[in-house]
């Protein structure tokens, strides 16, 4: 009778402590929601990582957010990333870090932004990491408005192992020779390429001195930066796009050895110029290739209104078809008016109007060959 009752007692005692934990946690995911404006599966998902009974302490720290001019979307990512540093004493924890980064060039409006999109910086310590990193990036950078925009960039994960890793790959650097104007440039733009273990970042960096980049030379550093910023996937899309629109292989690398950023390049700025100077303007993708700076200039503003121009004038007869397409292209646009509108206005006053979009090839009685298309899917 006694073992009956003891059992039954126990079973009772758990399912009230299951019921008890259930309801607690319930409250945790109700709060999430409805005070820090998480979705209900990111409210599900972040209680298991954060625990209170009472709404005190995530109160006064929301409480301080928005005193700082945090909005409530700052607010839900800092929650979302970091749901501990609703446990915090934010007087106590936040308040001197806000005005380290305050007192190093960030603003009281930018300062919400700043630290959503790095969390990271509130949970970790002023005196052992942050500012130990800042005193880092100030001797490579000099100036606080460049150390603050590389913070900004750095993902979270950097901070935890910034002052090993970032001080071993520096002094790799330094002993290739690698300039100090190329440094800052590398850490400013990707701090994160920064922050790679060792093995890994000198595994790129060599890849990148087989390449045949010197690191002497500043595109060295622009190099490893492209290769860093896009995954191995991406590079081979990249590689297949080029390949799409008439390229070789040997004909991509050494565009990318003159241009490492034609490769960040999306699919379609890439097919749509090339469907225009290619299969309208007659170019050869080649020619294309080897001024790979063309590819960064508007279609729309620079290329298209240059080569209406052109156009007119080899129809006219009054240019030969063997100049270069950089010739047209790359040339400012005072030296262009020049070379290729004013010399010719006498005998079309409308190329001016042509140039300036005020008048049509159409209305000129001019088009453009319309040769098949480069797709822009395989």
């Amino acid at each position: 009778m006694y073992s009956s009752f003891h059992s039954l007692f126990a079973i009772r005692s758990f399912s009230s402590t299951i019921s008890s934990d259930l309801n607690e946690h319930s409250f945790i995911v109700s709060y999430l929601i409805n005070s820090c404006g998480l979705t209900l599966k990111s409210a599900q998902s972040i209680s298991k990582r954060v625990w209170f009974e009472t709404p005190e302490r995530p109160d006064s720290v929301l409480r301080f957010f928005r005193e700082h001019g945090f909005s409530d979307s700052h607010i839900s990512k800092i929650v979302k990333y970091r749901p501990r540093l609703l446990l915090a004493k934010p007087e106590k924890t936040f308040l001197p870090k806000l005005e380290f980064l305050r007192s190093i060039g960030v603003s009281r409006s930018g300062l919400p932004i700043f630290v959503s999109r790095n969390p990271e910086l509130l949970s970790r310590s002023l005196e052992r990491c942050l500012i130990p990193i800042y005193e880092i990036l100030k001797t490579i950078l000099i100036s606080d408005e460049k150390v603050v925009k590389t913070l900004n960039r750095m993902e979270n994960r950097c901070l935890c192992c910034f002052q090993k890793t970032f001080s071993n790959n520096l002094s790799f650097l330094r002993g290739l020779g690698i300039s100090q104007s190329s440094i800052s440039y590398l850490v400013t733009q990707s701090p994160s390429v920064m922050c790679q273990k060792a093995g890994n970042f000198a595994e790129l960096v060599k890849k990148v001195m087989n390449l045949g980049f010197d690191p002497s030379e500043f595109i060295f550093v622009i190099a490893i930066h492209v290769f860093r910023s896009m995954s191995h996937k991406t590079w081979e899309h990249k590689m297949e796009v080029y390949g799409r629109v008439g390229l070789s292989t040997d004909e991509i690398w050494s565009m990318f050895r003159k241009h490492p950023k034609c490769m960040s390049l999306s699919e379609k700025k890439v097919t749509g110029m090339m469907n225009f100077l290619v299969c309208k303007m007659g170019w050869q993708a080649a020619a294309v290739a080897r001024v790979p700076s063309i590819l960064f200039l508007s279609l729309e503003k620079r290329i298209m209104p240059r080569c209406s121009v052109v156009r007119v004038l080899l129809l006219k007869g009054l240019i030969k078809a063997d100049f270069h397409l950089s010739s047209v292209l790359i040339p400012s646009e005072k030296n262009f008016l020049e070379s290729f509108v004013i010399k010719h206005q006498e005998q079309l006053p409308q190329l001016l109007d042509l140039y300036q979009g005020k008048m049509s090839l159409t209305e000129l009685g001019f088009g453009f060959d319309d040769k098949s298309r480069i797709s822009g899917k395989p």
